[in-house]
């Protein structure tokens, strides 16, 4: 039944807004969450199904193609069901499949089901940002953004170490079965708060054609940029044909999208300038930072001889001043142009990443770890003033379509920057070795020298080169890996023009108008 139009629940306050606000951050959380804490638990998931690693990597695949298709129908969702229904059942079936991929006795039924789950995931994020918006008054929209924030920022952190240690001390399956007390707690009591607040709902006609070319081109190009490393990109017909299929299927669905009266995403959203500068800005800088997330710990394992649990702790840190810090953010958006705390994350991402260019193969763990730390101040500076930029002008009903519109975007984007990133870092070890490789010769007294000095310790000729070619190759990703954060420093840098064309209302009015009514 639907909700009359007139319907506009003030903001909570006292006891029910702060349970309010924790119940959302829970589901959050679980969500973020599970989207990171499988990848450490690969190798065990792998070897007990009796499946390769490289097969293996499909529990991640799956989770995200789902996750990204379901991302932008949320809005179509929101209106067609209500927000507050549509987040509880979200919840309540990303509980059921968690438990199924906890007991899937092989590999496809595991893809299967977190493949499931990544899609009934989708409405979770930008629905919990829109309650939590309605939950406080203007005044405090942008606090509320803050603590939305914290959620998004300490969940990837914790989820590599919380994985490792449950994948370590009791059994994979944990890392899917601990979501069912967290999520049965979150949507009894986000009902429990919340169901009287109900959206208006509207009997919209399925786009079912909008929705078969989503499917189609966001799969197959989640699944060329999974994938395209491992077939070698170009070189593969396969990634050839995905990439074909994405594009043709990118194309027809934009002129479908564009061209229907009740579009299953609404794409009229980019005309707004606050909308597409800002995605552009918080999508581009989070394929960077994510594609830099990744790098770091696979060139401190593969070839620092970090053990997983040190790399994952390297990265922890992060946490540290975007938790103290977001807070802060919150408080002072509505007083401080977004765009000016926008434009100072990026130019202290920028600054990370330099410090990071300038690492050697003797850095200690003090050096590596100090850019993480100072890493959580841009991560603090980075997500509340962005999503105001974003939202700003758009109206209530739109904010879950905008919301879940540019978090797909910035989903697709962090796919991008994991798969070029890694793809460049090859590349240019490549290149280094190659240099490198051209100094060892008999004329290089320092070669030589090592040469000989294996020898008398007892290796062969071919053992004591082998052991220089892994001198070499330590060497070349390490350059490599500079290359990368000295590029990403600059792309950074070059992302701040974005920012300032777009033209958010003054006194934070964006998080404000938001936070007035997000239902």
């Amino acid at each position: 039944m639907a909700t009359p139009a007139s319907f506009n629940p003030p903001p909570l306050d006292g006891a029910a807004r702060l349970w309010g606000t924790i119940a959302l951050s829970l589901a959050t959380f679980m969500n973020v969450l599970d989207s990171s804490i499988a990848n450490v638990s690969l190798p065990a998931i792998a070897g007990d199904l009796g499946v390769s690693a490289n097969q293996g990597t499909w529990v991640i695949t799956s989770f995200g193609v789902a996750n990204a298709i379901a991302l932008p129908l949320t809005g179509w969702l929101s209106q067609r069901f209500g927000q507050v229904r549509l987040f509880v059942t979200s919840v309540m079936l990303f509980v059921l499949t968690s438990w199924l991929c906890g007991l899937a006795p092989n590999m496809p039924t595991l893809i299967v089901f977190r493949a499931l789950q990544g899609f009934v995931a989708g409405p979770m994020i930008p629905l919990s940002q829109g309650l939590l918006l309605s939950s406080y008054p203007p005044a405090l929209a942008g606090l509320a953004m803050a603590l939305w924030a914290m959620t998004t920022l300490v969940a990837p952190v914790l989820g590599p170490l919380l994985g490792g240690w449950i994948t370590d001390h009791i059994y994979w399956s944990w890392i899917f079965y601990i979501n069912i007390p967290i999520g049965l707690l979150s949507a009894f009591m986000v009902w429990s708060i919340y169901h009287k607040r109900e959206s208006v709902t509207r009997k919209l006609p399925i786009d079912g054609v909008g929705l078969g070319l989503l499917v189609l081109w966001v799969g197959a190009l989640q699944i060329m940029l999974d994938k395209g490393k491992e077939l070698d990109w170009f070189h593969s017909s396969e990634v050839i044909g995905l990439g074909v299929v994405a594009l043709v299927g990118f194309l027809f669905f934009l002129i479908w999208e564009l061209t229907e009266e009740h579009p299953v995403v609404d794409l009229r959203l980019f005309k707004r300038r606050n909308f597409w500068s800002g995605t552009v800005a918080i999508s581009v800088g989070y394929g960077l930072f994510f594609g830099n997330v990744v790098l770091l710990p696979l060139w401190l394992q593969q070839f620092m001889g970090y053990p997983s649990i040190d790399a994952g702790m390297l990265l922890a840190p992060v946490g540290v001043f975007a938790i103290l810090l977001s807070p802060l953010v919150g408080r002072n958006v509505s007083r401080v142009d977004p765009r000016f705390l926008a434009s100072f994350a990026f130019v202290v991402f920028a600054i990370v990443l330099f410090m990071r260019s300038h690492f050697n193969t003797q850095a200690d763990f003090g050096t590596i770890m100090t850019p993480t730390l100072v890493q959580g101040i841009a991560m603090a500076f980075f997500f509340i003033p962005l999503s105001v930029i974003v939202l700003s002008g758009i109206s209530p009903d739109k904010i879950p379509a905008a919301s879940g519109l540019s978090s797909f975007v910035r989903i697709v984007a962090g796919s991008f920057g994991t798969s070029i990133s890694t793809t460049v870092w090859q590349d240019r070890a490549a290149i280094h070795h190659a240099q490198l490789a051209e100094s060892i010769s008999t004329s290089n007294i320092a070669a030589t020298q090592t040469l000989d000095g294996l020898t008398r310790l007892g290796l062969t000729p071919d053992q004591a080169l082998a052991q220089v070619n892994r001198l070499v190759d330590q060497q070349s990703y390490m350059l490599a890996a500079n290359d990368v954060f000295f590029a990403s420093a600059l792309i950074f840098m070059a992302l701040i023009p974005f920012v300032w064309l777009s033209r958010p209302k003054q006194t934070g009015a964006a998080a404000a108008d938001a936070a007035a009514g997000a239902h």
